[in-house]
């Protein structure tokens, strides 16, 4: 995508606060001739192609009457903001064809359901984040339908972003974060290939954030739990949601300490199978047998703005 900020992260979706928490104007925009729907089926997205093949999200327009709430409880249509002026929202399939009497493909088009991760190169920057934003609240909604401190019902409002319990408490999307950290060192940055993963993929190393604790203390703490190796000038680059289901993650560099071994690298072997230093070449053309990570994660977007930094004189 050549993107200055990581995918899902570029921020061209208008996210509309002022509307999410009026009643009347999220009725409004629901009215609006224009505003549309995004459906997911679990993280899958309906995909039409256009008439130059380029994949796009495939959105229905909004009928009948706008319903936050269903079965109770459930989330009903949740509002994403607005793209280009026009309001759009988003439901999951199940919800969608209850409320709109409306089952399988749309009339007219040829859809297909894809995982983001298969298309997302293919789809515009602020398509990627209505998905990010759409799989984020849907997801913790299902996860939500319960108070955490008195296991009574809670009920969604401000047009899908928080939840609300029966004794007045408010609930807001969760958010869990994570560090991912682009090691390098005389000219080459260490990969990981994690112990879950097919032989040959490998990633920049990474790790969540726990209780009372920094970023900067976690890339410090990762990194030496994951590999055995210390780090110096820790620096931050960038950050992207991932809502697969709920995480941000937060992109760092950082050199290796100086006078450490770089060979001396001790992976964590019940997460990491290998550990492997790469030159920019190596990564430019990688060799059969390597796999890089997938073009939508800020991993291949840290990865690749690395390798371009040596032709543009970095």
């Amino acid at each position: 995508m050549g993107l200055t900020q990581p995918p899902f992260a570029t921020g061209q979706l208008d996210r509309d606060a002022a509307t999410r928490s009026t009643p009347e104007l999220l009725r409004d925009a629901w009215q609006n001739p224009a505003a549309k729907v995004l459906r997911l089926r679990g993280n899958e997205v309906p995909t039409v192609s256009d008439s130059a093949e380029r994949m796009r999200l495939s959105w229905v327009p909004a009928r009948g009457s706008f319903s936050p709430v269903v079965a109770e409880r459930s989330v009903g249509v949740v509002y994403l903001g607005r793209i280009d002026s026009a309001p759009v929202f988003a439901a999951t399939e199940q919800t969608w064809e209850g409320l709109s009497g409306v089952e399988g493909n749309v009339a007219g088009t040829d859809e297909s359901w894809r995982h983001p991760f298969e298309i997302g190169s293919e789809l515009s920057a602020v398509e990627c984040e209505a998905i990010a934003v759409a799989s984020a609240l849907l997801h913790w909604h299902e996860a939500e339908e319960f108070s955490p401190r008195d296991g009574e019902a809670t009920v969604p409002e401000l047009g899908g972003w928080g939840r609300r319990e029966a004794r007045g408490g408010e609930l807001f999307p969760r958010t869990d974060p994570a560090v991912i950290v682009l090691i390098e060192h005389d000219g080459k940055v260490l990969l990981g290939s994690n112990a879950l993963w097919e032989t040959g993929r490998f990633s920049l190393l990474a790790g969540f954030v726990e209780a009372g604790e920094s970023l900067e203390q976690t890339v410090l703490r990762e990194v030496y739990e994951e590999a055995g190796v210390r780090l110096d000038h820790v620096t931050f680059v960038a950050s992207q949601p991932w809502p697969f289901p709920r995480s941000l993650m937060v992109g760092f560099r950082a050199q290796l300490k100086a006078g450490s071994d770089p060979e001396d690298l001790r992976p964590d072997t019940e997460e990491i199978s290998e550990l492997r230093w790469f030159s920019r070449e190596e990564l430019r053309q990688p060799a059969p047998g390597i796999r890089l990570p997938m073009p939508l994660s800020i991993a291949r977007w840290m990865i690749d703005r690395w390798v371009a930094e040596e032709s543009n004189g970095v």
